[in-house]
């Protein structure tokens, strides 16, 4: 798998609409996405890590050039005070134990 990890800090008062448009990825099919979470930091309730997993770097490179990934990006960067600080990266090593749904 690989994927990114986003350190993201939201615009105050955009926390709802932040995580409105983050539930809006649910209806999207998008080829190869295997998983997204959406931690809030305890320390910054404004503070969010984004983690975004794909079967393989191809798919989410394919994802990252689509002109519908870009449109959505520029939703989302809207709602930020800054660029998102974005690590990419190979999936090494996963444990799971439960899967669970929220």
């Amino acid at each position: 798998m690989y994927g990114t990890i986003a350190k993201m800090r939201i615009r105050e008062g955009a926390e709802g609409a932040h995580l409105t448009f983050q539930r809006q990825y649910e209806q999207v099919k998008i080829p190869g996405h295997v998983a997204t979470y959406l931690y809030r930091s305890d320390a910054d309730p404004r503070e969010f890590y984004l983690s975004v997993l794909f079967e393989n770097r191809d798919a989410y490179e394919a994802n990252a050039r689509s002109p519908e990934q870009d449109a959505r990006y520029r939703q989302l960067r809207q709602l930020l005070e800054a660029e998102p600080e974005w690590h990419d990266g190979e999936v090494v090593y996963q444990q799971v134990t439960v899967a669970a749904r929220s």
